[in-house]
């Protein structure tokens, strides 16, 4: 047996209840091996309820998204006009990374609606259910030097921010440094810019963007729940998924507008306006060791000014604000 086999199953029943001896008998498997069916399907966003002496049914199905849905809503211009939407892929990163060698041109978007070996910074897995998040990765070719890449993952992170704002402006979005999006001290959000560069020059950038919009918390593993929640948690209300897509791709196409006539003095000054690192002691993790210090703000580059105790400055361009 295999979920497809259930599912249809559960959908033939139209909405009553299919005892679970009428489903051995039927797909002539065990109890142990519905259950497990059950416990794969509402991992992939399908509500199933199970109740002794009933057996199951099906409650709810996963919203999906769809090009059709989604093209009617956007107001760009370039960003996400070129669009594939898959139901289940290992990483859009991957994805778009080979459209991006076979010449896919600027703004062309890759969303999935589950990863099975999504990733984040830092090698990182990213935890990517089907149905309950935004895993996207948006290609850009910015005629910027090489060296100056860092400064789009933090114009990145200030497009989410004030993308999830204008959805949701009841919840407090704050940007830890370089690219971590917090509610309330959990993280919502992850941001991973991947390049590729031939002789010095810049070819492309991949952006992956992943939003966790309507995780519950039974989605999450026990450990993550510390540390991440989910903006239906956060807020209360599930969340439109392709209206947010929409926002982000708007604030993002704005911002990269802005960086490229008029520099990274804008972004800085949006991504240090919505910061939650800056004027915190705190301890950072780089490559070259721990820096013990308070963030004062970002130099022309993007790396971060830190004000260490014996009154001396340090910039960093790449680590992890606090603990791990």
């Amino acid at each position: 047996m295999n979920k497809a086999n259930l599912l249809r199953l559960l959908e033939e029943s139209e909405g009553e209840y299919v005892s679970g001896e009428e489903i051995s008998r039927l797909l002539n498997v065990s109890r142990t091996a519905i259950w497990k069916q059950v416990r794969k399907l509402e991992a992939d966003g399908f509500r199933i309820e199970a109740v002794p002496r009933l057996g199951y049914r099906l409650m709810a199905k996963p919203a999906k998204l769809t090009m059709q849905e989604l093209l009617p809503k956007l107001r760009t211009d370039t960003f996400g006009r070129r669009l594939i939407v898959l139901d289940v892929t290992d990483s859009t990163q991957n994805d778009l990374r080979r459209l991006a060698e076979e010449g896919a041109a600027e703004g062309t978007l890759v969303i999935a609606e589950k990863q099975t070996q999504g990733r984040g910074r830092m090698g990182r897995s990213w935890l990517s259910p089907s149905g309950k998040g935004i895993w996207m990765s948006l290609l850009l070719r910015p005629p910027v030097p090489l060296p100056l890449t860092p400064q789009l993952t933090l114009l990145a992170a200030v497009a989410l921010s004030r993308a999830i704002s204008l959805h949701l402006p009841q919840l407090d979005i704050g940007i830890k440094w370089p690219n971590d999006l917090l509610v309330g001290g959990k993280k919502i959000s992850g941001i991973l810019l991947e390049s590729a560069a031939e002789d010095e020059r810049l070819n492309y950038v991949v952006a992956g963007l992943a939003i966790s919009a309507n995780l519950d918390a039974e989605d999450y593993p026990e450990e993550l729940l510390e540390k991440a929640i989910s903006l239906k948690m956060a807020s209360g209300t599930a969340v439109d998924r392709a209206g947010l897509i929409a926002d982000v791709l708007e604030q993002f196409e704005q911002l990269y507008k802005l960086y490229l006539d008029k520099g990274f003095a804008p972004i800085r000054t949006l991504w240090e306006s919505r910061s939650v690192t800056l004027g915190k002691p705190t301890e950072l993790h780089t490559p070259q060791g721990k820096v013990a210090g308070t963030p004062r703000g970002l130099d022309d580059m993007g790396g971060l000014r830190v004000e260490l105790p014996d009154g001396s400055w340090r910039t960093v361009y790449s680590g992890e604000v606090g603990a791990r």
